[in-house]
Formats: structure tokens, C-alpha cells, sequence
């Protein structure tokens, strides 16, 4: 009788154990979505107001500021056609249209002059990438390491003479290497304060005449070879631009 009580009583304590443990799991459970949910709504906030501060600096220097949205859409195109994966292009599209947010710091006089530099302007000028790196941060994000990696490295050069560091070849990386094609040939075919857009035919032929010189040849080649898929895009982005609530998702 006292064994069959005591079993009675084991029994009662496990399912009161079992049940306990069963809450507490699924309380964590719940927690941990919370917290998912949270952090996701944070990064989708300090996107939009990092996407908000690109647009400013942008519109000192273009009067519509659809040019960084076409930079980020223009960039993940390039960089399915460059056969990379389809989560590294979409990242960089959110990523992309970031790429001038230094600019934000750099004068005017100097942002929007028609002429040529004098030595301690261009040296003025070249400090937006560096600029934009430190506006955009040491974040344990990937969608802001990748935006502070174009940031920082869209200027640099294939052969080594662009800023802020000199780096040269596959040592920039493939991010700040295909933006970097990508505004060269947007920014040539856009009206700016100090000159007239060029035509795409012209664009696309200075840009094949900074192949292997500015830009990673294999890239310029894909840009190239696609350019009426690229333009048509470039197109229909000027005639729908996307609203900030497309481009502010963490990705």
C-alpha cells in the first residue's frame, strides 16, 4: 500500500515536472520570437534613417535622388548576371544605395564645383568613403558590414590608384567592385549641377575604356554584354521609382 502510494505520488510530481518544463520552453520559445521581432524592427528603422541620410546627401548633388535606388537595384542585377548568389544580390540592394552617404560631410564648394580639384579639395573630396564607413558603423549586422564595405571601397581601382587605400584587384571586394562599375556608368548618363548627361552609347564606351584600368574587367565584360537588359531596368525605375518601405528591409 505505502509502495503504490509513493508510485502515485512520483507519478504526480513527473507530470507536474513535465508540465513545468513543457511552460518554460515555450515561454523561451515566445521570448526568443519577441526578441527576433524586436531586433528586426530596430535594423528596419536604422535602415530607413540611414536610407533617409543617403537621400540627403545624394539630393545636394541630384535633384530627384532616384539615382541611389537605381544604384541598388541596377547592383543586384549585375550581380545575378555575374552568376553570384541570390541572397548576396538582394543584400547589396539594400546595401548599395548607401554608397555616398559621406558625401553628407563634404561642402559644398567643393561637392558641386564644375571644374577640376585643386590638390586640397580632391583631398577633401576623397574622404567621403571614409566618411560614409564611420557614419554607417562597426554593426554585427550583415546588411550594415556590407553597406560600410561598399561605402569604403566603391573608389578604390583595379590597378591599384583609386582612395582611400590603394587597393587593387580581387583584394577590393566583389561588393565595392560591381557598385563601382554600376556608378560610373549611372552617374555619366544623369544630369549633374556642373554638366550634361551623356549619352548611353558614350557611357558605355568609356566605360569599356576603363576596363582593367578602374574597374575589374569581368564585371565591365557582364555590365557590357547585358547593358539593354541593365538600361531597361535603369528605365523603369525612373518611371516607378520604389518607395523606402521596399528598400527598408533587413535582409
Amino acid at each position: 500500500m505505502y509502495a503504490a502510494t509513493v508510485s502515485r505520488q512520483d507519478h504526480v510530481f513527473d507530470a507536474a515536472a513535465n508540465e513545468q518544463m513543457e511552460r518554460i520552453v515555450s515561454d523561451l520559445g515566445r521570448m526568443y520570437q519577441e526578441r527576433n521581432e524586436a531586433l528586426r524592427e530596430v535594423a528596419c528603422a536604422h535602415h530607413e534613417a540611414l536610407l533617409r541620410l543617403s537621400l540627403a546627401a545624394e539630393l545636394r548633388d541630384d535633384d530627384t535622388g532616384v539615382h541611389i535606388m537605381r544604384i541598388g537595384y541596377l547592383s543586384e542585377a549585375l550581380a545575378l548576371m555575374l552568376g553570384e548568389p541570390a541572397a548576396f544580390a538582394k543584400m547589396l540592394c539594400r546595401a548599395a544605395p548607401m554608397h555616398d552617404i559621406g558625401k553628407i560631410g563634404i561642402p559644398d564648394h567643393v561637392l558641386k564645383k564644375p571644374g577640376s580639384f585643386t590638390a586640397e579639395e580632391r583631398r577633401v573630396m576623397n574622404t567621403h568613403p571614409t566618411l560614409g564607413a564611420e557614419i554607417l558603423g562597426r554593426s554585427r549586422i550583415p546588411l550594415f558590414q556590407l553597406a560600410a564595405e561598399v561605402a569604403l571601397t566603391h573608389h578604390e581601382r583595379w590597378d591599384g590608384c583609386g582612395y582611400p587605400h590603394g587597393v587593387s584587384g580581387e583584394a577590393i571586394p566583389l561588393a565595392g567592385r560591381i557598385v563601382a562599375v554600376v556608378d560610373f556608368f549611372d552617374a555619366l548618363t544623369m544630369d549633374r549641377c556642373y554638366r550634361d548627361a551623356f549619352g548611353d552609347e558614350v557611357a558605355l564606351r568609356m566605360l569599356g575604356e576603363q576596363r582593367g584600368l578602374a574597374f575589374d574587367p569581368r564585371i565591365v565584360d557582364c555590365f557590357i554584354a547585358n547593358a539593354p537588359a541593365l538600361i531597361e531596368l535603369r528605365e523603369q525605375i525612373n518611371q516607378h521609382p520604389p518607395s523606402f518601405e521596399t528598400m527598408s528591409l533587413p535582409a
